[in-house]
């Protein structure tokens, strides 16, 4: 039995949404035990089902404002720590939480550990593509700096999840870049592309930003700095079209008759682009496997954070990553 604990506090619809994405995994997998931590009196109105599902009670809890670092170290039992905790002393074999992302982070530094060999973890959501395939960006926060040799060790993970979790038969790996020549980029970029070419990953070279939604690569590497700002640029974009289109589309009788007629496109559209289905973003490089679920999501997110989670553990990510991290390590 895969025992997950999750932060039931953590995000903007916390803990109703995290609830409910709960009892929702619970019924689809029957291999799966949760433990939902934070204040049981606002927990237990949205419960519906108790079967595998337990009730971790505390009161305190992290802030969206809170400084990351500070938080972990003095709430000691916020229900992101404490889920963190669980994980950490092996009574649960996987955390989750949709709050404070720095404090997740620190909370997996600190409480979770990273593996042996690694550097620094790395942050790695999956976004759509327009084939449907999908490609992982790593890392989008956890680390602003990065060293070449970092990026060559998110790449290795990558890889490690994309082939495993994700099913695609040696993942292609890009390097993001300014340009796809080899001698682009700063002195980072370049270091990190001759570290990439050297190696036994399917590495295709340098990739750029506006390619990424085409599916260029399974999986593409950057710092973290540079990460979450194509992140965050790729959230807004995408809202802004999805809004535009609705202004244009409900301006006037003529648009809105035209819009009945592709409803159903336009919902297959949205569902293509929808990021709630590929999960959370994977806290790569820590000794347990670690998810942060998008802040907005809604129950639909959380469940298939949970799945994420569980195909984590099951597909044994972890020991496949420290496996890997050893045979790279007597090679450079």
């Amino acid at each position: 039995m895969i025992k997950l604990a999750i932060d039931a506090m953590g995000g903007d619809h916390a803990p109703k949404a995290i609830v409910e994405g709960a009892a929702e995994a619970v019924l689809h997998f029957p291999d799966i035990e949760v433990i939902l931590v934070g204040n049981e009196g606002e927990i237990r109105p949205h419960l519906k089902t108790e079967e595998r599902i337990s009730i971790l009670h505390t009161e305190e809890k992290i802030l969206s404002e809170d400084e990351p670092v500070r938080s972990v170290r003095r709430k000691k039992d916020a229900s992101m720590v404490m889920a963190a905790r669980e994980v950490a002393e092996g009574r649960a074999d996987a955390c989750i939480s949709a709050g404070n992302t720095g404090a997740l982070v620190a909370a997996g530094l600190f409480l979770v550990g990273r593996l042996p060999g690694i550097h620094r973890p790395a942050l790695a959501p999956t976004f759509p593509t327009i084939d449907g395939k999908g490609f992982l960006l790593l890392d989008v926060g956890a680390n602003s700096d990065a060293k070449p040799e970092h990026l060559l060790q998110y790449a290795y993970m990558g890889s490690i999840y994309a082939e495993k979790v994700r099913g695609i038969r040696r993942p292609t790996v890009g390097l993001l870049n300014i340009g796809t020549e080899a001698q682009k980029g700063n002195d980072l970029a370049r270091k990190a592309y001759s570290l990439l070419l050297d190696s036994d990953l399917n590495f295709v070279g340098n990739v750029e930003a506006r390619d990424l939604l085409t599916g260029v690569a399974d999986v593409a590497v950057t710092d973290g700095f540079t990460g979450n700002m194509v992140l965050k640029t790729m959230e807004g974009t995408a809202l802004s079209l999805f809004r535009m289109l609705k202004e244009t589309l409900m301006s006037n009788w003529k648009s809105k008759l035209a819009a009945g007629f592709i409803k159903k496109d336009l919902k297959q559209i949205q569902n293509k682009m929808d990021y709630s289905s590929y999960g959370g973003a994977a806290l790569f490089g820590l000794a347990s496997p670690v998810v942060k679920a998008h802040g907005s999501s809604d129950a639909r997110a959380v469940f298939h954070a949970i799945r994420q989670a569980k195909e984590m553990v099951e597909n044994g990510i972890v020991d496949r990553i420290r496996d890997s991290m050893e045979q790279m390590s007597k090679t450079i």
